[in-house]
Formats: C-alpha cells, sequence, structure tokens
C-alpha cells in the first residue's frame, strides 16, 4: 500500500505527521516554560511572605516597646493624650499601608506573561 490518501493525493500523510509533530514540540515547551514560571512564582510568594511575616513581628515589637514608654513618660500628666496621639499614629499608618497595598495589588505584573507572549508569537507564525 502506498503513501496515498482515500482522494488520491499523495504525500498528505507524512505532511500532517509533521504537522502533529510541530504541535507537539510547541506544546511541550509552552508547558515546559509555564511550569517554570509557576516554580519561580511559587519561590517568590513564599519568600514575600516569609519576609512579611517576619517586618510584621520584629515592627510590632518595637511598636509595642516605644509605646510603652511613651506611656509610661506621660502617666503622671497627659496619660490619655498620650494613648490618643498614639491610636491616631497608628491608625494613620494604617491607612497609609492600606493605601499601598490596593495600590501594588492593582500594579502587579501578568501572571505568566511570558508564556502569553510566547503563544502570541506562535500564532503570529503559524497563521498567515
Amino acid at each position: 500500500m502506498d503513501a496515498t490518501t482515500p482522494t488520491g493525493e499523495p504525500g498528505t500523510e507524512p505532511s500532517l505527521k509533521r504537522l502533529g509533530g510541530a504541535a507537539l514540540g510547541l506544546l511541550q515547551g509552552h508547558l515546559e516554560l509555564f511550569g517554570l514560571e509557576f516554580k519561580e512564582e511559587k519561590s517568590r510568594t513564599f519568600r514575600l511572605f516569609i519576609y512579611a511575616a517576619l517586618s510584621l513581628i520584629f515592627g510590632l515589637l518595637v511598636v509595642i516597646g516605644l509605646s510603652a514608654a511613651i506611656v509610661i513618660a506621660a502617666w503622671e500628666t497627659h496619660r490619655m493624650l498620650a494613648i490618643i496621639a498614639l491610636c491616631v499614629l497608628y491608625a494613620i499608618g494604617l491607612a497609609i499601608c492600606l493605601v499601598k497595598v490596593v495600590h501594588l495589588a492593582r500594579q502587579g505584573e501578568k501572571l505568566f506573561h511570558a508564556t502569553v507572549e510566547e503563544l502570541a508569537r506562535n500564532r503570529e507564525r503559524l497563521l498567515p
């Protein structure tokens, strides 16, 4: 039996095999790139959370120590004023941090950016 198709056109079967092989090769490359980007993002996110948690703990210890020192120093004359001033200061700091968090969350880089770009380049190459 020769390499003819039911329509009688010789040679279309090997080109379909090459097209299928090329498609599988592209798919494999994209999956490898996706896996690598996912691994890097997971590692970066884990480190970010660890350092953020440690910063929060150490920052809270400093704030507690300084607050106690201020309240103790003002205990005899203006204890309520010192406590209220500290609370206002903490509220302002909280507001600034929340604004920064919202800004950073909206500004974040598009996830799997390199994979999406590679898919777009392949689509441009394959489609006329």
